[in-house]
């Protein structure tokens, strides 16, 4: 099998710089790895990501004669597009299935499961996912072009960060050491994906693929744990008495009506750590085992380096 030739979108954004560092650190199991990105980037990061092997295209992400350009010999696409451009992969998509060399197609799901039951399709976080999935499993055909979604869950690092406002909405505060809990009793369990590992998964999903692994979600993530056990490991890593206070599944309701309700931007926040509570990481199956079960990072690690970097 010849080796693939990558385009990546959003190469340096939140989750694609950890997406292209973990290709890259498999340079030799691929042929051209290229990410398109505007000048105002290229200006800024061409020439290191050359240095690296990488091809920089340049253009507008929404100029359909510039990305027909980019997909020329191109077989595998992976988007890493944020929450605010979603929508703009729907033509990425279209244009990707009409390509020549194009074959297989990674949308930008890494996150919660959109459709983890009947009440997924109603939450406001969920819509413009949806919509993606509807061109990929409805319009497109499987002969011109498959997919992968990489489901990770929330990530890790954000799950312990506090929302400035909404420090009822869950989060560990290390330099002050309050944590406010996510349950009753923080016992409610949650499949958190460290940032690093989901370059690591998809790296592991390309280098497998198998048509197991293709036209379907691969559900993966680090670990589970819970608040409660998350905050053992804070006390079992830091000196001097914890503040812990906990925020019951009823409370986090109100507070994420309160906060659509008052037009406020963390709002999505608030409804994405509700769906957690409620169990919507808990996938029946781990798809890790699919892809290799490649080594992921521990909960320790992540809370080891959230203490580091809050005493730096």
């Amino acid at each position: 099998m010849a080796p693939q030739n990558i385009l990546l979108f959003g190469a340096s954004g939140t989750i694609g710089r950890f997406i292209l560092n973990a290709i890259l650190s498999e340079r030799s199991q691929f042929g051209r790895i290229a990410v398109f990105t505007s000048p105002r980037t290229a200006e800024s990061k061409g020439s290191f990501l050359k240095k690296q092997g990488v091809e920089v295209i340049t253009g507008d992400i929404e100029d359909e004669s510039a990305i027909k350009a980019a997909y020329e010999g191109i077989t595998t696409v992976i988007s890493a597009l944020g929450r605010n451009t979603l929508a703009q992969q729907i033509p990425l998509i279209r244009l990707a299935a009409a390509s020549p060399s194009v074959n297989w197609f990674f949308p930008s799901e890494y996150g919660t499961d959109i459709a983890y039951g009947p009440a997924s399709a109603h939450e406001k976080p969920h819509q413009l996912k949806l919509k993606v999935r509807a061109v990929l499993e409805k319009e497109i055909s499987r002969k011109d072009l498959n997919y992968s979604y990489i489901v990770t869950g929330p990530f890790a690092e954000m799950y312990l960060h506090v929302t400035p406002g909404l420090e009822e909405a869950g989060g560990w505060d290390v330099k002050a050491r309050k944590a406010v809990l996510l349950g009753a009793e923080g016992k409610e369990r949650v499949s958190l994906t460290a940032m690093e590992d989901v370059g690591t998964l998809v790296v592991s999903t390309l280098l497998k693929a198998t048509p197991e692994t293709r036209n379907r979600p691969l559900c993966v993530n680090s670990f589970t744990t819970s608040p409660a056990e998350i905050q053992a490991v804070f006390e079992s890593l830091t000196k001097g008495p914890w503040e812990v206070s906990f925020t019951p599944l009823e409370r986090l309701r109100e507070l994420e009506d309160e906060a659509w309700a008052a037009g406020n931007p963390a709002a999505t926040v608030v409804t994405l750590r509700r769906i957690w509570t409620e169990g919507g990481t808990l996938y029946e199956q781990r798809a890790n085992g699919l892809i290799g079960e490649p080594e992921m990072t521990t909960l320790e690690e992540i809370v080891a380096r959230e203490i580091r970097g809050a005493n730096m």
